[in-house]
């Protein structure tokens, strides 16, 4: 059998990995060393992506069962939270991007 509260765990995990990665990224750049920043951007976007992936499938669990009122309490928490994650993600990467690129370019 599935442990289907798994799913928030690892949601929780590649979220946090997916925040880890630009600052690592960022932490590079400032000792002069942006090799590879394309690749961690990739896999910090890739985290994200599953990381919300692995919540609609707990969602579709949840409606698969009719639980019909843990969806109702966790649907809206779900919706802000997974909407922060995507722009902090995409905001940090596009900050390591711009820095990246600008330095590797000269």
């Amino acid at each position: 059998m599935i442990d289907w509260g798994l799913f928030n765990v690892g949601s929780l995990l590649l979220g946090l990995v997916a925040w880890i990665i630009p600052v690592i990224n960022l932490v590079r750049y400032k000792n002069n060393d942006y090799r590879n920043w394309g690749v961690l951007a990739v896999i910090s976007i890739s985290a994200c992506a599953i990381s919300l992936y692995f919540q609609i499938v707990y969602h579709y669990h949840l409606v698969d069962i009719e639980d019909w009122s843990a969806l109702m309490d966790t649907s809206g928490a779900v919706v802000r939270v997974g909407g922060v994650l995507l722009i902090v993600t995409l905001l940090l990467n596009a900050i390591t991007a711009i820095l990246c690129r600008d330095r590797s370019a000269k």
